[in-house]
């Protein structure tokens, strides 16, 4: 064999060699990436609306609700409770549902049902919640309207809110809410509360509240 075939067959053999390496690695390599992606879709799960899956939640003014009729989809749908705490339906037309819980509205819609189809099965879920919201306005740096939480007090509201700016009366902090059609203000003071004076004074907000930071 000539020098020169001997040089073509080690160079024959080389890249056989580091083809065969490469073919070993990319299964792992590929296995490592799916991991990876796999780790990042199970560290953001989707956002979850606890209120909603609440089963003592009673349906408010302006929350959207579906509607799913069982093997009748001309009457599965998406529907918004209009002011006057009703919904639409089609053959039922309107359906009371403010005060309600999903639960409850879907027996009511099933009965309603019962007129037109044999056995109907209706679920009931809310899809938005707008009725249940508490405002925060003055100085702070975030004013605006917020999902009310289960049991979220005064605290937790301002805590969402973005802190105060440099111009904020925190100790004359109030809380506006109706009662009897009539506007109630009750007093919070922001130092005693972080300092744990006086904790009566961080009450749990009702819908409607208005949190107000001079």
């Amino acid at each position: 064999m000539t020098i020169r075939a001997s040089i073509l067959v080690i160079l024959g053999a080389l890249v056989i060699a580091r083809g065969a390496s490469a073919n070993s690695q990319n299964p792992a390599t590929q296995d490592k990436k799916e991991d990876t992606k796999d780790t990042k879709s199970q560290a953001t799960p989707s956002a979850a609306q606890p209120a909603a899956e609440d089963p003592t939640y009673k349906i408010g003014a302006q929350d959207v609700l579906k509607i799913d009729v069982w093997r009748e989809e001309q009457l599965t749908r998406i529907v918004p409770v209009r002011p006057d705490g009703k919904i639409t339906l089609p053959l039922l037309n309107d359906v009371q549902a403010v005060g309600l819980t999903p639960m409850e509205l879907a027996g009511v819609i099933r009965e309603e049902l019962k007129k037109y189809i044999t056995n109907p099965q209706v679920t009931v879920s809310v899809s938005e919640i707008n009725s249940r919201r508490i405002y925060v306005t003055g100085e702070v740096s975030k004013a605006g309207a917020y999902q009310l939480l289960p049991h979220m007090t005064v605290l937790q509201a301002l805590a969402g809110s973005g802190g105060f700016t440099a111009f904020a009366r925190i100790k004359n902090i109030y809380v506006l809410r109706t009662e009897n059609g009539k506007p109630v203000k009750i007093p919070f003071n922001y130092k005693e509360a972080i300092a744990g004076r006086n904790p009566a004074q961080n009450i749990e907000l009702q819908p409607g509240d208005v949190v107000v930071v001079p």
